[in-house]
């Protein structure tokens, strides 16, 4: 048991739900979720999570000592109809990107970079040993690009957690992400790792807030993910050197990337450089756009205007949006990567 929750009530509960197909229940189930979540804060607790399965396994593995209160059975009438996601704006224009290359082009660009910058070094970066090592230049190549950059994204972040090897790891993905030797796609699936390793320390912060909260705690950010934040920070002047240069999809995620590492509204990345990007009035795209610039300008106000904007057709912002606990700026770090990648995405892998 977590020694944090000694003397704690712990309350556990199984429910049924048939008759659907489960992307159908989504709507539902995140309002369950949100219930749930608001009956916690309002005995001063928080809620642990949760996890799905088959109805018969879940029956018969749920445990019934301490069991308080039982139904007949765990089968939940649902709601008729069912509730729906809403719709979300209308999309922005579709970036100009020259897609993400053929896994042995990306491959040879890659080892390439980790060659010039760590070859013949004996104190090098584990992402950079693994790349040049015999075992990886003899082995099975990858099947396609997709999985060759989830294999460099788990070997800097294991499951997206960051440890030192991710601090070590980001001067080289900066490289990576500056050289023109690596596809346009690529360099933007890369931008988007880094996105997501630089917010890692804030998101936790958001998802933990009401448990934070409950038990009095403050948060404290684990070391490696504030190394890590700085780290990415300091790659900034590098990687914007280049925006003139750069495709409008690859300095949108630059923006995204300057306004994660900013404080107090010192941004590297203008207004001017924003506006000549193609965001039109009313699309989803300029709902993002308005979270950069607020996180850019360090707009508190402007952040939380924002946020509720976005959580009037994205369910998952609307979702984590529930707690009173968590931070604006914490919560729009953690939805951020998802937002800009989601909307970048397509591109790379054209």
């Amino acid at each position: 048991m977590d020694p944090e929750l000694e003397g704690w009530w712990q309350v556990f509960s199984l429910a049924v739900y048939t008759g659907h197909d489960r992307l159908a229940l989504e709507p539902f189930l995140r309002s369950e979720r949100t219930r749930i979540a608001d009956i916690a804060r309002s005995h001063g607790g928080f809620t642990q999570g949760g996890a799905e399965g088959h109805a018969a396994t879940l029956e018969r593995a749920f445990t019934r000592a301490g069991l308080l209160h039982e139904l007949p059975t765990a089968e939940v009438t649902l709601p008729d109809p069912l509730p729906v996601d809403p719709e979300p704006p209308a999309a922005g224009p579709q970036w100009s990107c020259s897609g993400a290359g053929e896994p042995g082009e990306v491959v040879q660009a890659v080892v390439a970079v980790a060659e010039r910058m760590y070859g013949g070094a004996e104190d090098i970066p584990d992402v950079a040993a693994w790349l040049l090592d015999e075992e990886f230049a003899f082995g099975e190549p990858d099947e396609s690009t997709g999985e060759f950059l989830g294999d460099l994204a788990d070997t800097v972040a294991h499951q997206g957690t960051c440890t030192d090897v991710t601090v070590e790891a980001v001067p080289f993905l900066a490289a990576l992400i500056r050289d023109e030797g690596v596809p346009t796609g690529t360099r933007l699936i890369l931008l988007g790792d880094l996105l997501r390793l630089a917010v890692t320390g804030r998101a936790t912060a958001a998802s933990l807030a009401d448990r934070i909260a409950a038990l009095g705690s403050v948060w404290e950010e684990p070391a490696a993910d504030y190394m890590t934040h700085r780290a990415i920070s300091r790659e900034m002047p590098g990687l914007l050197a280049n925006w003139d240069a750069e495709s409008d999809a690859v300095r949108f995620v630059l923006a995204a990337l300057n306004a994660s590492v900013t404080s107090d509204g010192e941004a590297l990345v203008t207004r001017q450089r924003l506006a000549a990007l193609p965001v039109p009035a009313g699309t989803s795209r300029a709902d993002i756009m308005a979270l950069v610039e607020a996180l850019l300008r360090g707009d508190q106000s402007g952040l939380q205007t924002v946020l509720d904007r976005l959580a009037a057709w994205v369910p998952d912002i609307a979702e984590r949006s529930q707690s009173p606990y968590a931070a604006p700026r914490d919560l729009a770090m953690s939805v951020l990567p998802d937002l800009v990648m989601a909307d970048v995405g397509p591109a790379a892998y054209r």
